[in-house]
């Protein structure tokens, strides 16, 4: 039996918690092992209990959402952060993903994305609620000239098969996924998603996407 992925449930509302949980119970891939009811405590028992997935809630007392998940990126960095919110203001976006979230979701979201949304971090993808997807989607077409020359100039230092990898991660596409469209060993995929991230400076694969699309390598094409 494949071993379950373990999940870290953050949020000071417990009813928000108890819904969480069982929609995550419904799966027999998942396991729940630790529930937090504010940043501080999330951040202790993930260092404790190591999980491979933490659903992060941003508004919390003490320290929010957004202060924990900067502290678990620098002391546990293997655990897939993904935020979960009642607020779909651009700015939690932004911080989220600038932050090194994996993930964002909202709420309101179907029970189903959650649980694909807890089984793509975990495979090394990414994953957005498709509202939060077109509010990114809409501000990397406002500003298209001046990010996309950047992106464009930051993707040209990447190898033709790096960039091959880097656009399947801007479909959003995880790393045995990659490996099975590219005829690779999944291995070779993440070492070659490591180099990609190295080379373009970010901290994650949303981080890696959003510079995908904005080079052209999704969506249209690779710009020149």
């Amino acid at each position: 039996m494949a071993e379950r992925l373990r999940v870290l449930i953050a949020d000071d509302e417990p009813m928000i918690v108890v819904g969480v949980r069982g929609i995550l119970a419904s799966d027999d891939g998942i396991e729940v092992v630790a529930e937090a009811a504010d940043g501080r405590e999330a951040v202790e028992l993930a260092r404790a209990h190591r999980p491979d997935v933490a659903l992060l809630d941003i508004r919390m007392p003490g320290a929010d959402g957004l202060t924990a998940l900067d502290e678990m990126r620098a002391v546990i960095p293997d655990t897939a952060v993904i935020m979960l919110t009642t607020f779909g203001q651009d700015e939690y976006i932004a911080r989220a993903l600038d932050g090194g979230a994996a993930g964002f979701l909202l709420k309101a979201s179907d029970p189903r994305e959650l649980l694909a949304g807890v089984h793509a971090v975990a495979g090394g993808a990414a994953c957005l609620s498709p509202r939060v997807a077109r509010r990114v989607i809409s501000e990397l077409r406002a500003g298209a000239g001046v990010r996309g020359r950047r992106a464009t100039e930051l993707t040209a230092t990447l190898s033709d098969r790096e960039r091959a990898v880097l656009a399947m991660m801007g479909e959003g596409l995880s790393n045995a996924e990659i490996a099975r469209r590219l005829y690779l060993v999944e291995g070779t995929v993440k070492s070659y998603v490591s180099t990609v991230l190295s080379r373009l400076h970010v901290r994650n694969r949303v981080q890696a996407a959003i510079i995908a699309y904005e080079a052209g390598l999704v969506g249209g094409g690779e710009r020149r």
